[in-house]
């Protein structure tokens, strides 16, 4: 329909014509016959439709193991799975917020079939009936679900780690050696109060020298003097009073600290919010004046920048995580990779043997490398790895020609336990020497060198193995392989701390963030895949028919 204003301008008439405009039915609350499937509000090519076909596919007999039976009904373990594992591919963590996107997004109320959990029950369902392993089983499936496609081998890792800043209190920390000296001067204290009351007592043992003095000797003897001291009514009320603080205040302290002991373990510090986390330094310094936070080291092995194994362990440094690293790959998949990437972090004498041992071929690092490859290293005349070596008589010569000769050996124990065997070697005379001064700066007249075999044996071989062609391929890949991973995780999907507490359930937490993205690039290679066959087939289609033959 069409309206005609007559405008006057000027002695002139002009027509303007106006369209009116339509708008689409909007109608609210108007009932159906028939309600709509909700199905049909998702694209066909949506994430949550992948994520949904894969995890309706997988065994979750050991999810479902952990619910007893009787009472009342309770949601459906494949469903909730599916919920979180959504949630945490969009980036949403929180289990609050999960909850309420029940009722308010589509895509979760599609996966859920319109029911509606709670947030309590999510975060139950998350870090209960998903920890002790059961987790570790999903990650495994779908790991194996890459391999059948091709995109993973499993024949090599690529090895890093990072630290993950737990959800305790920065400032609810609890150092060893702070435990170790207060309590050791907590003693001595209650000992010289223990000491004085029973020189006023009398007794025996006031000045008998104690070899270790324990809490439950120290509890005796307050226990002791106490009812000594009721039974001959000391006046001393001063004594008195010390003495019944010891049993009120003193030995309970020292019961604290027994416990934060214990806790440590062979740790060297622990959060009060979170005991499983350690005081860690972190690359996210905010202050840059690093600060040490609560934390976790967080180990991956990847290949094509899928992750196919991970862990979580208290340790700050990398090379104590390889072996039980490796050996979690060997729980989860039944053999270990033939093939090991990894950094300098993680190149020590006792990880080379497990390697070696194992038929694993060690492409890794260790801290000198990219030093003995510098032209100044390899001209130093003067270095232990320079010097010649006879085997069979077990000698070293220095640049001079001298002998250097096996004196001596040296055991040292890690503190992962591991035995180091270190050979000593010394020259004879190294007074008058005119490269003395280029050779060492030591005090004495004779020059001594310590050397392990066994490490330098490993070492050569990783050498050889990172110089081949292989091994360079290798380390070319490395930087952009687990390191890629992480930053993706961290900056593009913005998980840079833990929402749960303790190993056990951050390790869930970080199998969920690790298994996510792998679904994130398996939902980006389908859809780029069907698009080629689309391609493929349009290209077909328009490809001119042969003519017949005249």
């Amino acid at each position: 329909m069409e309206y005609f204003v007559y405008l006057k301008c000027e002695n002139k008439h002009t027509i303007h014509t106006m369209t009116k405009v339509l708008y689409k039915s909007y109608t609210q609350n108007d009932s159906l016959l028939f309600p709509p499937c909700i199905g049909d509000f998702i694209p066909e090519n949506h994430p949550v439709r992948t994520v949904n076909a894969i995890l309706d596919n997988f065994d979750i007999s050991e999810i479902e193991s952990t619910y007893k039976g009787g009472g009342t009904t309770s949601y459906h373990p494949r469903m909730l799975l599916k919920i979180v594992v959504y949630a945490y591919l969009t980036n949403i963590y929180s289990g609050r917020r999960m909850a309420s996107l029940l009722e308010e997004n589509v895509f979760f109320m599609w996966l859920s079939g319109m029911s509606r959990p709670d947030f309590r029950t999510i975060n139950r369902f998350r870090s209960e009936r998903l920890a002790d392993g059961r987790f570790e089983s999903i990650f495994r499936q779908v790991v194996e679900l890459l391999h059948e496609e091709g995109l993973v081998s499993l024949d090599v890792q690529y090895i890093d780690g990072t630290k993950i800043e737990s959800v305790a209190n920065k400032y609810t920390f609890v150092w060893k050696g702070s435990v170790e000296k207060n309590k050791a001067k907590l003693i001595a204290k209650v000992d010289g109060v223990l000491k004085a009351a029973e020189a006023v007592l009398e007794e025996e043992n006031a000045d008998e020298p104690q070899e270790e003095i324990t809490k439950e000797d120290l509890q005796k003897r307050t226990n002791r003097i106490l009812e000594k001291m009721d039974k001959e009514g000391v006046s001393d009320k001063k004594l008195r009073k010390a003495v019944s603080k010891i049993k009120e205040e003193s030995l309970p302290k020292l019961d604290e600290y027994d416990k934060h002991l214990e806790i440590l373990g062979e740790r060297n510090s622990y959060s009060k919010t979170d005991p499983d986390a350690t005081f860690m330094h972190m690359k996210e310094d905010a202050m840059n004046n690093g600060q040490t936070k609560p934390g976790y080291n967080v180990q991956i092995a990847t290949e094509n920048q899928y992750i196919v194994n991970y862990d979580l362990y208290w340790r700050p440094t990398d090379y104590g995580t390889l072996i039980p690293f490796l050996e979690s790959f060997h729980d989860k998949f039944g053999f270990y990779s033939s093939e090991i990437v990894a950094d300098s972090g993680y190149g020590s004498e006792q990880n080379y043997e497990f390697m070696f041992a194992n038929g694993m071929t060690p492409y890794v690092k260790y801290n000198m490398f990219h030093k003995e490859m510098k032209r100044k290293f390899l001209k130093n005349p003067f270095h232990q790895a320079n010097m010649f070596y006879n085997q069979e008589q077990d000698f070293y010569v220095c640049p001079m020609g001298q002998h250097m000769e096996h004196v001596t050996d040296k055991k040292t124990v890690s503190d992962l336990g591991y035995v180091s065997h270190t050979s000593v070697y010394k020259a004879a005379n190294c007074s008058g020497c005119p490269l003395r001064g280029m050779c060492y700066n030591g005090k004495g007249d004779r020059r001594t060198i310590e050397v392990n075999h066994r490490a330098n044996s490993f070492k050569s071989s990783a050498k050889a193995l990172l110089t081949s062609d292989r091994g360079l391929m290798h380390r070319s890949k490395r930087p952009i392989e687990p390191e890629s991973c992480f930053g993706n995780i961290k900056f593009n999907h913005g998980f840079k701390r833990f929402h749960l507490k303790s190993t056990r359930k951050t390790k869930v937490e970080w199998g969920l963030v690790s298994l996510t993205h792998n679904l994130r690039k398996y939902v980006a290679y389908k859809t780029k895949l069907k698009k080629k066959q689309a391609q493929s087939m349009v290209l077909v289609l328009e490809k001119p028919a042969l003519k017949p033959a005249v």
